[in-house]
Parts: structure tokens; sequence; C-alpha cells
């Protein structure tokens, strides 16, 4: 076999000469790849990120199937059910959708270095969410039907309970953050812990938006 058919089967141009057979290889210093100029994600970020994924395809799912037994039952809420309250509830809707705002301001500080303005977002964004959740506890226990007596109030504790839960988890977080700031361990240089807070919180708030749009809202407009 030739050099010629070599190349050829390599896919390497005839141009290029091939090392005389039997020399040694050499080695050649390569320049490292250049630095970038945008630093990257953490893997704690993406981990948050396709958390998220997986739980919009879940409230997606729950949305849906509360859409489908609305469309085909002839009476909706089904036995002759009340709808919903929309007063109170619209009022903590706008607290906890609210509360997105001392996080993004306790996200600008931190990358400031301000660590007690992080702070003080962080509590009011930790009280505002705990006034949502206090009075989803209150309404449920003044609702006048289980979540065992038929298929619309299955699906109005499933959908309700599972973001309750996500937003206690939030809550949850925001005192680890809360924690490690006072401690020592955020600052500008590491604020991987604020940075996946707030990716999730913002996630609760905005689903909380098509949930109170589709279970609350939509109730009383039609």
């Amino acid at each position: 076999m030739t050099a010629s058919t070599v190349t050829e089967l390599a896919g390497v141009p005839d141009t290029v000469p091939l090392p005389p057979e039997g020399a040694v290889p050499t080695m050649r210093a390569v320049a490292p790849p250049p630095v970038a100029r945008r630093p990257g994600r953490t893997r704690g970020y993406w981990g948050v990120l396709s958390l998220i994924a997986t739980e919009a395809t879940l409230f997606t799912g729950l949305l849906a199937t509360y859409y489908f037994l609305r469309a085909s039952s002839p009476v909706w809420p089904q036995g002759g059910i009340k709808p919903p309250e929309l007063t109170t509830i619209s009022v903590f809707s706008a607290i906890l959708i609210g509360s997105s705002l001392p996080v993004l301001v306790a996200e600008s500080a931190i990358k400031r270095g301000n660590a007690r303005a992080m702070r003080v977002g962080l509590a009011l964004a930790f009280l505002m969410g705990s006034a949502f959740l206090a009075h989803e506890g209150y309404e449920w226990s003044h609702l006048e039907f289980n979540w065992t007596r038929n298929a619309y109030t299955s699906i109005f504790y499933a959908t309700t309970g599972l973001h309750g839960m996500h937003v206690l988890i939030g809550l949850l977080v925001n005192l680890q953050v809360q924690v490690k700031s006072w401690m020592g361990k955020i600052d500008r240089e590491h604020h991987v812990s604020m940075e996946i807070f707030g990716l999730y919180w913002h996630f609760v708030d905005v689903v909380w938006i098509f949930v109170f749009s589709s279970l609350y809202l939509s109730e009383h407009i039609r």
C-alpha cells in the first residue's frame, strides 16, 4: 500500500507529507483554548432548570386535566358547588406574585456585594410567601367540599396543594440562603445559592399565574 493510498483512505489531502516509515513521532505543544468571554452556568443552575422543566410538565398535565374535565362536564363546577371566592385570593395572589420583586432586588444586591440588602429582600419575600401559604391553609379549612367529593374537587385540591408544597419548599430554601449569608458563605463572588433560589421562586410565582387564572379567575368570567 503506497503513501498516496493511505492518505486517500484516511481522508488526508495528498499534499500533506507523511512521516517516513520507522520514524518516532514527536510531541508538539498545543495552544490552550481561548478564555471564555462570559462565565458558564453552574451545575446547580442547570440542575434546578431541569427540575423546573419537570415540574412545569407536571403542572401542565394537571391544568390540562382540569380543562378536560370542565369541557366534558354538563355542569361546572360539578355537583352544584359554588366557584371559589375570588376577592381575598386575588389579594394574596398579588402578594405572592409581587414577592418576585424583592427577590430580584436581592439577586442584584449580592452581585454588587451588598449582602445586607440581599437579606432584606429575602426576608420580605419570605413574609409575602408565608402570608400566601397561610391564606391557602385558611381557605382550605373553610371550603365547603373535600377532595374526594368529585373530579372537580380532586383536581382543585391536587393542583393548589401541589403548588402550596412548592411554596413551602421555596420558603425553606429562602431560610437556608439567609443562614448561609449570615455565616458569610455568600458574597459577590460566591452566590450560586441565591441564583438558584431566585430561579426556583420565580418559577413558583409564574406557575401560580396559570393556576389562579384557571381555577379561580376563569370560574367568574364565564
